[in-house]
């Protein structure tokens, strides 16, 4: 039973379940470099055929490794060896910018596009007049077709084009009314994806979110921009400078 010339090992004859013994294995190929990063694997029913045992054994062992983050699912593709994205923290960026910026291709699958009275949790982050509207826009954010996060936006509609005009990216929307927000404060927080959730964003229920919730703001100090997603943990990894505080950098940037 070979892989890209690797041998796939499992052994019938083990108290350790065979799909514990193919998880390890594939694990093992992976880490090794037998199977690089952003390759796909074969099939359900061809690891079935290869190893044979049973394609619900096989499916444990697959959905294990995407517990774990080191496969993906793209969703009418295959089951692929994951790339890792490093998102610095303290960018404030719209995630179709930072896509393209990146080479990929940036997509929205469209939940919700609406104007509605602000709740009063909105009324409070977003300092909205009694009687205003507010724009909500929930979608699942795809590079090059892949689901990646769910984005749940709120906005005050006076800081936005007439609602048919906002398109896949929301800061470009911003921007063209020149309501591009300048700074936010971002709370990030890990949790376990729900059954809708996971359905959304191809992957297991329970396995690795991060949580983020930003609250963007004008150079006036005006708030702009209300926003809850869940970023699939398995293909993110947020990345911060730190700096020790007792060290003041020189006036020539320590040259």
């Amino acid at each position: 039973m070979m892989l890209n010339g690797s041998p796939i090992k499992v052994d019938s004859g083990s108290p350790t379940p065979l799909y514990l013994q193919l998880a390890e294995s594939l694990r093992s190929m992976i880490r090794g470099g037998a199977v690089r990063v952003g390759e796909a694997l074969p099939s359900e029913r061809e690891l079935s055929a290869m190893t044979r045992i049973s394609r619900v054994t096989v499916r444990k062992a697959i959905d294990t490794l995407l517990r774990e983050g080191l496969l993906s699912r793209r969703p009418g593709s295959g089951t692929y060896v994951s790339t890792r994205i490093e998102q610095p923290a303290s960018l404030l960026a719209g995630f179709s910018a930072d896509m393209a910026n990146r080479g990929s291709r940036p997509g929205s699958i469209w939940i919700e596009k609406t104007i509605a009275p602000p709740t009063p949790e909105e009324v409070m982050t977003l300092a909205v007049a009694p009687g205003a509207m507010v724009v909500r826009i929930a979608r699942v954010r795809t590079a090059d077709d892949e689901p990646l996060a769910i984005e749940r936006a709120t906005v005050p509609a006076n800081l936005l084009p007439p609602i048919e005009e906002i398109g896949d990216s929301l800061y470009a929307a911003l921007d063209r009314h020149g309501n591009r927000p300048v700074r936010g404060l971002q709370r990030l927080q890990s949790s376990l994806a729900s059954p809708a959730e996971a359905q959304l964003l191809g992957i297991p229920v329970g396995a690795a979110i991060l949580r983020i919730e930003r609250r963007s703001y004008l150079a006036s100090g005006a708030p702009v921009e209300f926003t809850r997603s869940a970023y699939r943990g398995d293909r993110y990894d947020f990345v911060t400078e730190v700096r020790d505080p007792s060290i003041r950098p020189t006036e020539d940037g320590g040259r």
